[in-house]
């Protein structure tokens, strides 16, 4: 399996960039050396993030639930950033959830189906037969406590999950010893993911986050991402749960 190490200049898509752990993740990523595809659909975030961290930062805008976005990305790369080493499937929302299902909009539960299942399989085709060409690389799937565990009032969002941690598994037979898959899964962690689940409302989100008695951090996640994308190639971190200490 070939795995090119973080800080001998790997090139690695992040999707979902624009802030939270994708945003921790590209920092990080940097700061080891790696070349960062930063793409996400706020591409005046992405910009920001890429002023931050330099010329090994590359903006791109990127609608994982969009099949045009995702099959355009390889053209709109520069030629030296098309050969991506590593993927993380980081995007995803939960907009409209924490109410029982039946409550809930259809369209709400269609939308996160759409980005956080579909979205990631999209990126993924799109990736791997480079990958195979190259010999190999590596996917990090970034899941979630839910996917290996319900909870109410979030059917939908923990399906999706669910669906990851499924095709985590999968995909890491179908290409064991070409491709390393990994799946991390946070438990809550502050972002301003709470934020977007209730549109923006900000104040509600936070009002979330403090009904923890520890939440973890962007940066917490990240650093678990970069552990495992360090491992030899004979070693897989194949799913990492990680929770809060209390």
């Amino acid at each position: 399996m070939k795995l090119r190490r973080l800080e001998e200049g790997a090139v690695a898509l992040v999707t979902g960039a624009s802030s939270g752990i994708g945003a921790a993740l590209a920092a990080q990523l940097v700061a080891k050396g790696a070349r960062v595809v930063a793409a996400a659909r706020r591409i005046e975030r992405l910009d920001e993030l890429a002023a931050r961290l330099g010329a090994s930062c590359l903006p791109i805008a990127l609608d994982v639930a969009d099949d045009a976005s995702v099959a355009s990305l390889a053209e709109r790369l520069p030629a030296e950033w098309r050969g991506i080493d590593i993927l993380v499937n980081n995007a995803g929302h939960g907009t409209g959830g924490k109410v029982p299902f039946g409550e809930g909009a259809l369209a709400d539960w269609l939308a996160m189906i759409e980005t956080n299942l579909a979205g990631l399989l999209r990126v993924t085709r799109a990736v791997i037969p480079g990958m195979l060409e190259r010999g190999g690389g590596q996917i990090l799937n970034i899941g979630s406590v839910t996917g290996v565990r319900a909870v109410p009032n979030d059917a939908v969002y923990v399906a999706s999950k669910h669906a990851v941690n499924g095709f985590s598994k999968a995909l890491r037979l179908d290409y064991l010893g070409r491709i390393r898959v990994i799946e991390i899964q946070p438990g809550i962690v502050r972002t301003g993911f709470a934020g977007t689940r209730w549109r923006g409302d900000e104040a509600k989100g936070a009002a979330y986050y403090d009904s923890f008695p520890v939440c973890l951090e962007a940066e917490d996640i990240a650093a678990c991402c970069v552990f495992a994308l360090e491992q030899p190639a004979r070693a897989t971190i194949a799913e990492l749960l990680i929770l809060p200490s209390a």
